[in-house]
């Protein structure tokens, strides 16, 4: 379910949000990190293809350490890494490759489960007021769902914590595209220097077009480097790169979910009806 505010209340609520949205940035005393699990099936993909790749040459029936030349894997690495840092901020660099690191595990998220505890606020704050979760916020266990409620209880005005609230989800969905989009470029820049490896292998076979036998030899290995491109960028850069922006959506969706609970329990909004809110969210990951 979107999220809007009219265009008034957005303009009256400008300045307020940027507060409250510093606010939220900064972790609530006692949140957690969520629980990270070893990503197999990444890895398995990965295996895979490299798998695949290797068995094709083998089929061909060269060796596989014709393949293996320091020259080509220098100019493609160091080339491609090279553009990248000219291409992108240093900033956005280091957030990427942070980012590429925790490719490999995921968290574990139950969304089926987070509903239920958003679920069991509902009643005593319909009761009591907002102020009697106060003291159940230390045990929750997302974070961003700790942060919300612990936002909600300083700025009870709904408006104003929607926007906040949505800024940040933009923001986080942004920094998730802009590391997708320096792996892009990476993708796109490593076949072209390959090529460039390339010309340079033949530049070194004609300066020896003398020798016919090195020729032949000199001109397959040459093509190496175009493979180093090709390779990297469609096995690695690329893939990774769709991998982020899938985990992107999937955070904003889970997100989105706790805000919608955050403001609906603001509302007074009874449970049933809050549930079958949640579990529209809920069933997107089934």
């Amino acid at each position: 379910m979107a999220l809007r505010l009219p265009v008034h209340s957005r303009r009256a609520d400008l300045s307020t949000s940027a507060v409250v949205l510093a606010q939220t940035e900064k972790p609530v005393a006692g949140a957690v990190a969520p629980r990270r699990a070893f990503d197999f099936s990444m890895m398995a993909g990965i295996a895979i293809s490299i798998a695949s790749v290797v068995a094709g040459i083998a089929a061909t029936g060269v060796h596989l350490s014709y393949f293996l030349q320091p020259t080509g894997v220098l100019i493609v690495l160091g080339g491609t890494f090279g553009v990248t840092m000219v291409t992108t901020p240093r900033r956005a660099l280091v957030g990427s490759a942070r980012t590429v690191l925790k490719l490999f595990t995921r968290p574990r998220i139950d969304r089926a489960e987070l509903v239920e505890e958003i679920l069991s606020l509902a009643r005593p704050m319909r009761s009591k007021g907002i102020l009697a979760i106060e003291p159940r916020i230390a045990g929750i266990r997302s974070r961003f769902l700790k942060e919300s409620l612990t936002l909600a209880i300083d700025v009870p005005d709904r408006a104003q914590l929607k926007t906040a609230l949505e800024t940040r989800l933009h923001l986080r969905e942004r920094h998730g595209e802009t590391d997708a989009k320096t792996l892009e470029v990476a993708g796109g820049f490593a076949p072209t220097i390959g090529v460039l490896g390339t010309v340079v292998g033949l530049i070194e076979v004609l300066r020896q077009f003398s020798n016919l036998s090195g020729v032949a030899g000199g001109v397959g290995a040459a093509f190496v480097s175009t493979i180093y491109g090709l390779g990297l960028a469609n096995l690695i850069l690329l893939p990774a790169a769709n991998r982020i922006r899938a985990d992107a959506a999937e955070t904003f969706e889970i997100e989105e979910m706790i805000v919608e609970g955050v403001v609906s329990l603001l509302e007074g909004i009874h449970p049933a009806l809050l549930r079958d809110r949640l579990n529209a969210y809920a069933g997107q990951a089934q």
